[in-house]
């Protein structure tokens, strides 16, 4: 049952890193080691995988803010307010994970 949920949860976080990698392509940018970070998938449980954005040139840092300070205020989260351990937040529905 524990690897099923594991593997669940990997699809999951899978599909997440798709989805923003697609978004991201749309908006003009490419994070060229955008993945799972390989520590936290394999970390023995609990565990929540993490998405490592990677590292990219400055070119493609400075798209990226331009992306973001276009975004519409509503999707943006006040640094002061961001919850770094937080689950994944459904944009859709405004909920972690799309419960609630």
């Amino acid at each position: 049952m524990e690897n099923d949920n594991m593997r669940s949860t990997d699809e999951a976080c899978e599909a997440a890193v798709r989805e923003l990698g697609d978004a991201l392509e749309r908006a003009g940018v490419v994070l060229p080691s955008l993945g799972l970070d390989a520590v936290t998938l394999t970390s023995g449980p609990p565990r929540t995988p993490l998405v490592d954005l990677g590292r990219c040139s400055a070119d493609i840092a400075r798209q990226l803010t331009a992306v973001l300070l276009t975004a519409p205020a509503a999707l943006v989260v006040p640094a002061d307010r961001a919850d770094h351990t937080a689950g994944p937040v459904d944009a859709k529905h405004g909920n972690e994970g799309g419960r609630g």
